[in-house]
């Protein structure tokens, strides 16, 4: 079925001498595409160049059914990124959540409101320069779209069961976290992207968080893997106060 839609690029791994396979989130759903011969080609509709972690397009592509690659027919960009591309700090942060997308989110059937989310978020980075917690937030924020979104009715306990995914005021049987970790977990609660200046966060802090978060995602996402990328995002942010 040909079908316009917009996507947002996860992954692209090369298959034998010329081809790439490309993973997308689109307006669709979750769909991966065969792009033939498309090293060393000269088309003007379909370019190597458009398929880095997280660029936004816009795609004309016949989608078949449920376990086979696609095609596509045409791409152009949606939204051009002017510092994403060209930023370290933002690189490091697309090529992360980019991956932790990839590894999440299973459905092929549509979800607007997550494709709008990631979507709004993506520019977001691109417009903004004070992004040290961005990557925290959106991890949080993208659990209400995975379907394990934190139960916070009870946010002023003292833990956090974290298979439960809700606040208790007795000591869990489950993983848990409290204190420090506790606190960190807590401050994303009712935040957006416009107000992260709010979250008075060091390197040491943001480390803790991301290791909370991780955890969370593990135990709720069957297969779920650490992204081979965070070690190069500690990097780039350690040195951030």
């Amino acid at each position: 079925m040909l079908v316009k839609t917009k996507a947002i690029v996860l992954t692209s791994v090369k298959y034998g001498d010329s081809d790439l396979i490309v993973k997308c989130l689109t307006q669709e759903g979750m769909k991966s595409y065969m792009l033939r011969r498309i090293f060393g080609s000269r088309s003007k509709k379909v370019k190597l160049g458009y398929f880095q972690p997280m660029s936004l397009l816009e795609l004309t592509a016949n989608h078949n059914q449920k376990g086979r690659l696609n095609s596509l027919r045409e791409v152009r960009i949606s939204y051009f990124q002017e510092t994403i591309p060209v930023d370290i700090q933002k690189q490091s942060i697309a090529l992360f959540l980019s991956e932790v997308m990839a590894s999440s989110i299973r459905e092929e059937e549509s979800n607007p409101a997550l494709f709008e989310f990631v979507e709004t978020a993506l520019i977001w980075l691109d417009t903004h320069k004070r992004i040290a917690n961005f990557h925290l937030l959106f991890l949080y924020r993208l659990t209400r779209y995975l379907g394990f979104n934190p139960d916070v009715k009870q946010s002023g306990e003292e833990y956090f069961d974290l298979l439960e995914g809700s606040f208790s005021r007795s000591r869990p049987f489950n993983p848990f976290i409290e204190k420090e970790k506790l606190v960190l977990f807590r401050s994303l609660i009712g935040i957006n992207f416009d107000s992260m200046d709010s979250l008075k966060w060091n390197a040491r802090s943001r480390q803790v968080l991301m290791d909370v978060l991780m955890s969370y995602y593990a135990l709720h996402l069957e297969g779920f893997k650490e992204p081979r990328s965070l070690n190069v995002l500690k990097d780039v942010f350690n040195e951030i106060s």
